[in-house]
């Protein structure tokens, strides 16, 4: 996956996404700001191929999780903007565990 090492640093350092996507709802590419979440199958869909996990705080319905194969991804840029995890992981980590370790404290 082309942008795995921006996602790993972005994580690490809890900074917030600018992501360039294509939109399969909107057929075209648009953009999001995001905080990254983690590399990895989604638990959600049958397919189990990699995605980029993000939390969406753009999302034209309402913030949530925005999962993306690697193809959909156009671009993704880390902003100095932090983001705070526990403002936004509202589930329990240790029946989910993150692929890509980091250091969230307790929702690592």
């Amino acid at each position: 996956m082309k942008f795995d090492t921006v996602m790993k640093d972005a994580i690490t350092n809890k900074k917030k996404v600018k992501i360039s996507f294509f939109s399969k709802e909107d057929n075209k590419i648009i953009e999001r700001l995001c905080a990254p979440f983690d590399i990895g199958p989604s638990r959600k869909y049958h397919d189990q191929s990699d995605r980029y996990h993000f939390w969406d705080y753009e999302s034209d319905k309402k913030n949530h999780v925005l999962s993306l194969v690697d193809g959909q991804v156009t671009n993704i840029l880390i902003t100095n903007e932090p983001f705070e995890p526990s403002s936004i992981i509202t589930w329990d980590i240790s029946k989910n565990p993150w692929f890509i370790k980091r250091d969230w404290g307790i929702f690592s």
